[in-house]
């Protein structure tokens, strides 16, 4: 079977074909510029050269169009007509406590969904729209919602629950919820592969770490607890959130500062982070330049990040009773060869001694702490598409 894969965004859209029977990816693509001038379609035919087409795209419909020529194109496509696609994965942010799993979407689960925007206003919507343009250009394929809260919906009250009065867990579902599930589920499920190991033997941190960063704790194959929280914001330092912080600083710095409605938000949303910290970036390659070339606000970013992922790495060794292996996926995780080092520098009476030879890798999956490290520490390349492709053939393929 293949499965198309959709990720759809306020004004882009990625995408993947697979064949599922060899796990083999055919093709993926990029749609930039949705309901913008300048509106473009990148398209790769793996084995092929990248091709380009700039053309008018007015909505997610449209654009999901463009991406159905692609794939079925005479010269760039990889099948001959769209009856060949058994079924499509769409990838949804937020799915609050409605969904532990992924599910096949229905009316009853596009109504639950809608429900769900308000904790996610500004990702729902649009995966709802690919959703809904999907249905209607393929209204015979199966489709399939695969959500990052699900995976963490295995989280216990006492790792879930806010100190807050309960009426608004109640009635706002004010709760933490988690994301990057998807991300998080497919490098556990790797790692017991790679350890080969039973997962349900496992006791596992995994660090998503990229500009949104997040790290989870993951016993005997489930999550028991993630640096997330309600929204994206809470936890780890990010490229520009700030992650935990007093909240009475909300309030402080609205006063202080003359804040607008709103502008708070902003400020902790796309202007803290190491880019708050540094003034360089928000990206780790423009901080770590900045810093070798002996900017000391950008060297104290890096520290920072670093002593926040270590906080909640030892936070999560003490809530399972130790841990097993810790893996490192993202964009940081996977090519930051001088983090993952920071990261892991004086952790050794825990267990965990980094090789400095085999860490100096990027982006290749492999293990790379001492052999006679009593925790595995591992880098593994994180694949959503592949994870949504899966979930999408278990559950299209049981249907009747």
């Amino acid at each position: 079977m293949k499965v198309l894969v959709i990720n759809c965004g306020s004004s882009s859209l990625k995408y993947q074909v697979l064949d599922m029977t060899t796990e083999v990816l055919l093709c993926k693509g990029l749609v930039e510029r949705i309901g913008m001038d300048g509106s473009v379609i990148t398209h790769e035919k793996i084995g092929m050269d990248k091709f380009k087409l700039e053309t008018p795209m007015k909505s997610h419909k449209e654009a999901i169009g463009h991406v159905l020529d692609a794939v079925i194109d005479s010269e760039h496509g990889v099948v001959k007509s769209m009856e060949e696609i058994g079924a499509v994965g769409h990838r949804v942010v937020h799915a609050g406590e409605k969904f532990a799993s992924s599910v096949l979407i229905t009316d009853e689960v596009k109504r639950a969904l809608t429900e769900c925007i308000e904790l996610a206003p500004l990702h729902n919507p649009p995966n709802l729209l690919g959703i809904d343009a999907c249905e209607q250009l393929m209204p015979n394929t199966p489709m399939v919602g695969v959500f990052d809260t699900a995976f963490h919906q295995t989280m216990p009250p006492e790792s879930y629950i806010y100190a807050l009065p309960y009426e608004y867990y109640k009635k706002h579902g004010i709760r933490r919820y988690g994301f990057h599930g998807t991300s998080h589920k497919y490098v556990a499920e790797r790692a017991a592969e790679i350890l080969n190991v039973d997962i349900e033997d496992l006791k596992l941190i995994t660090c998503h770490l990229g500009n949104g960063a997040s790290v989870s704790a993951i016993k005997r194959g489930k999550c028991i607890d993630t640096s997330m929280g309600f929204t994206p914001l809470e936890g780890l330092v990010m490229g520009t959130r700030c992650g935990d912080i007093d909240p009475a600083i909300v309030t402080f710095i609205r006063e202080k500062e003359h804040l607008k409605q709103g502008e708070a938000n902003e400020i902790l949303n796309k202007k803290s982070g190491v880019l708050g910290i540094s003034g360089v970036s928000s990206d780790f390659r423009d901080i770590e330049e900045a810093a070798a070339e002996g900017n000391e606000r950008a060297q104290l970013a890096l520290k920072v990040f670093a002593h926040k992922v270590r906080f909640y790495i030892g936070a999560y060794i003490a809530e399972m009773n130790g841990v097993d292996a810790i893996v490192f996926t993202a964009g940081l995780g996977e090519n930051g060869i001088a983090m993952r080092d920071i990261i892991c520098n004086d952790l050794g009476n825990l267990g965990i001694k980094l090789d400095l030879v085999k860490n100096r890798v990027r982006g290749k999956e492999t293990i790379i702490s001492r052999d006679d490290s009593k925790v595995k520490v591992l880098l593994i390349p994180t694949n959503e598409e592949l994870m949504i492709a899966r979930d999408t053939y278990n559950i299209v393929r049981n249907l009747k």
